[in-house]
């Protein structure tokens, strides 16, 4: 019988012995570079692919301990999903009894954090690492239902040796995310896992409708906090008397606001702010209150012609961001989306900045989730969306090193281009753009003849290895300069290290 790797729950359990050896043999010759009896699912090649390039081995089961046992308590109490686990138990744990798998739930980082179900299976989860504590992140343990719900953002179920590791080619697991009703963060993923001919047919399904179960009691109780924010707080509100003003939550969503409709969804509130800058340019005073933020806008308060100002310095050791005089805390991928706004002023969508920034393998949902993400931390009045694009005064050094070059001055280019754009970046279209920048900037120090220009580049990182900018300099710069014998000396050091 001949069974199709694309088969939903209910099939592959109708065989799950037939399945095994087929997707046995899948497993291998895909990872060998053989010829396989049947492609992979789309979800599990794009998985594999991931967690190869994350360097997972194929043949090393041992996800990384992330709590101690003593640490888990504390870590469990104060976590979103503490509040939800009382119904995915009810719903979950009975199932994993009768069907002899385990119910866990994790962190968004893919840790687990509770797990229970038969003691014989916890035991023979416990000598794979499927334990409390461990982290099953696809970057970490390589295909599997937590780590791959957590990249796609949707539930899946991964089969036998569709897992990348073959020690789990005897599991099954179905997972899928949940999110924070608040932010939209996702705050972890649910999961049941067990052993291979324990398969449920439902059980993908199971996971999914309690996972969003879980997400509309997460929803009930964020609305009877916000009802009890506004009874205790709306008179605050009041006594505005005809100033504009809102009540926020702690993460700045709005619940309370005069006059309506003027107002967006979202301020974000830096930490010890005593003032925000609205979207329409006018500034509002910040009072912190119970629970939330009084936002006020004194009736003085005139709206300001000027956009918020951006200023990006990456071209050096750590990106930099600085909204309106404030630092902005980026992650490289933050950093990122905004090299790529920066470069397209008139926007991007989600599609393509997906391929520029994971080439054809990106998926727009991962993108669309670290845009929201850096939007609550930039402010609706800098980004918007339908395109993406920045609605800020945007100052950046790349921008200036390429204006520099277009503008034929050497000198600030290469005063202004010290290292290579996002170093650390694996994007394709950041990587074309800071090899073009560099590339163009050489061309350009070398053929202008400019021994101050060409200086400066042999400082930066990238030139400071460049031989031919090195012979340059000694031929060019005069002999009484002190700057010649510094440059004959690295000179030399580079033939050296050449032959």
């Amino acid at each position: 019988m001949k069974v199709k790797t694309t088969s939903t729950a209910a099939e592959l359990s109708a065989n799950p012995s037939a399945q095994f050896h087929l997707l046995q043999q899948v497993h291998d010759a895909v990872l060998s570079g053989g010829k396989s009896p049947a492609p992979p699912r789309p979800v599990i090649s794009e998985s594999w692919r991931r967690s190869l390039a994350a360097h997972v081995d194929p043949e090393d089961f041992r996800p990384p301990v992330v709590y101690r046992p003593d640490e888990m308590a504390d870590v469990r109490s104060a976590h979103p999903l503490r509040a939800v686990l009382p119904l995915v138990r009810d719903l979950l744990v009975g199932i994993a009894d009768e069907s002899r798998h385990v119910m866990i739930a994790t962190d968004a980082e893919g840790t687990i954090l509770w797990r229970e179900g038969p003691a014989d299976i916890c035991r023979r989860a416990d000598q794979v690492g499927l334990c409390e504590g461990t982290r099953w992140a696809e970057d970490a343990i390589g295909t599997n239902a937590m780590g791959t719900a957590l990249v796609t953002d949707a539930p899946v179920q991964i089969y036998s040796a569709e897992h990348l590791v073959r020690t789990y080619h005897t599991w099954t697991c179905a997972a899928a995310p949940v999110h924070d009703p608040d932010t939209g963060d996702m705050l972890g993923v649910i999961d049941v896992s067990g052993l291979l001919y324990a398969l449920h047919p439902a059980v993908v399904s199971l996971v999914g409708a309690t996972a969003q179960l879980a997400e509309g009691h997460l929803r009930r109780r964020m609305e009877l906090h916000d009802e009890l924010l506004r009874a205790r707080n709306m008179p605050h509100l009041a006594g505005l008397r005809g100033e504009a003003g809102a009540l926020l939550t702690p993460t700045g969503r709005i619940i309370a606001a005069e006059p309506h409709g003027r107002w967006p969804a979202r301020i974000l509130i830096p930490a010890g702010a005593d003032r925000v800058l609205l979207g329409d340019g006018r500034e509002a005073l910040v009072e912190p209150l119970p629970g939330g933020y009084l936002v006020r806008v004194p009736r003085s308060a005139r709206a300001a012609a000027r956009r918020p100002k951006l200023s990006l310095s990456f071209l050096g050791d750590r990106p930099v961001a600085v909204l309106d005089g404030r630092e902005v805390p980026l992650t490289l991928r933050w950093a990122e989306l905004l090299a790529l706004l920066a470069l397209h002023p008139a926007g991007l969508t989600a599609e393509q900045l997906a391929l520029q920034l994971y080439g054809d393998d990106g998926n727009p949902a991962t993108v669309r989730a670290e845009i929201h993400r850096l939007r609550a931390r930039l402010g609706a009045a800098t980004m918007r969306a339908k395109p993406y694009r920045l609605r800020a005064d945007v100052e950046a050094d790349f921008l200036a090193a390429r204006a520099a070059l277009g503008a034929g001055d050497v000198r600030a280019a290469a005063a202004a281009c010290r290292a290579p754009l996002l170093s650390g970046s694996e994007a394709p279209a950041v990587r074309a753009e800071g090899y073009q920048l560099v590339a163009a900037l050489r061309a350009a120090v070398l053929g202008h003849r400019d021994p101050d220009a060409l200086w400066t580049y042999a400082q930066s990182e990238p030139g400071a290895d460049d031989l031919e900018v090195f012979e340059r300099l000694v031929r060019d710069l005069p002999a009484h300069d002190p700057r010649r014998p510094v440059a004959a000396t690295r000179l030399a050091w580079l033939l050296a290290e050449d032959g």
